[in-house]
């Protein structure tokens, strides 16, 4: 593969890059991390500006950017919600042709899809997806390395995610997944399943790498065999008034130790793309002790703090995986193999 497949391209959802692309950047994002272990320099963005819009809050996705440009010899510039208009004073349009005439490469973590899609139209520059409400594809690539660290491998392992499954987490994981060749089960109930279109269109790439896709409600079922086992908040963000309603719902999909014991795999490794509600060491945390007399959600800290657990192997390689994007986008250079 030549590096020219991936210059000038934005990563604005899993779907914008195939299989052996995809691969190529996590082999990338493993290179970029031995380099940073052994403190080689890799300054690939030398003299390059990038703008960080941020108009959702953001803890692991900021400070990876951040990170990734000053390792690779780039300025980054951060814009928060209230530094940016997109929709309310300005067009998206507008502030994309701003932006692109005064930086080489923007990143967006935000709401609406389409906002980030637009950016990308309009700047003329590098677009990269830190999130949004249907998609997270930096976080599936930081995700698949984790995963190809521990097992050496992608395909033909199961990963089950549990809890809620119409979240952009979930959709990416079943996307990503079946691009892969990795068997993705979603184990959530029937009425938080993903939607019909982004179940089409995993099946669509399922039928393609042979990946096999499960959606279920029964978690027994869901989770037996199963190599990783991954979950999410419960309630995402600006659905906080949902608590009552997702505790309801979620909390026989609690991964628990007789959660993992039901996989039956001695080797299942846990993952969540964090924060956690795994104590109540926060203010959410006390407030859903003090409501609903709940000490621990989507993960019980037992199974947060075992051997299992990779979540922090898993937030780390957000910035080394980032880097990979960002140097394959934006710089010029020819990307060796590792």
């Amino acid at each position: 593969m030549e590096y020219s497949t991936f210059q000038g391209k934005s990563f604005l959802k899993e779907v914008d890059f195939s299989k052996e692309e995809l691969m190529y950047l996590i082999d990338f994002a493993a290179h970029l991390k031995a380099l940073k272990q052994k403190g080689i320099p890799h300054a690939y963005l030398q003299g390059k500006n990038i703008a960080l819009l941020f108009e959702k809050t953001s803890t692991r996705t900021r400070a990876a950017f951040t990170v990734a440009c000053n390792d690779l010899g780039a300025h980054p510039e951060f814009l928060g919600a209230g530094d940016i208009q997109l929709g309310k004073k300005e067009s998206v349009e507008d502030t994309a042709k701003v932006l692109g005439r005064m930086f080489d490469g923007i990143e967006y973590r935000g709401f609406s899809q389409e906002a980030v899609e637009d950016l990308a139209l309009y700047s003329g520059v590098p677009v990269w997806n830190g999130l949004t409400d249907r998609w997270h594809p930096t976080q599936m690539l930081a995700d698949f390395l984790t995963i190809k660290e521990h097992f050496g491998k992608l395909t033909g392992l199961t990963l089950a995610y549990v809890g809620d499954g119409r979240n952009n987490v979930a959709n990416s994981l079943l996307v990503t997944g079946a691009i892969l060749g990795v068997n993705v089960h979603i184990v959530a109930p029937e009425a938080l399943f993903p939607e019909g279109e982004i179940v089409a269109l995993a099946q669509a790439y399922a039928d393609k790498s042979g990946a096999e896709l499960l959606l279920t409600g029964d978690v027994k079922a869901g989770v037996k065999g199963v190599d990783i086992l991954y979950t999410d908040v419960w309630v995402s963000m600006g659905e906080e008034d949902k608590f009552a309603e997702r505790i309801e719902q979620l909390l026989p999909y609690q991964v628990n130790m007789e959660l993992i014991s039901a996989t039956e795999n001695t080797e299942v490794i846990f993952l969540h793309c964090l924060p956690a509600f795994h104590d109540q060491e926060t203010t959410y945390g006390k407030k859903i002790a003090a409501d609903f007399g709940l000490t621990e959600m989507e993960v019980t800290d037992e199974v947060f703090r075992a051997p299992l657990a990779k979540q922090f192997q898993q937030a780390e390689n957000r910035l080394h995986t980032i880097k990979a994007v960002m140097a394959a986008t934006l710089g010029n250079l020819f990307i060796p193999r590792v």
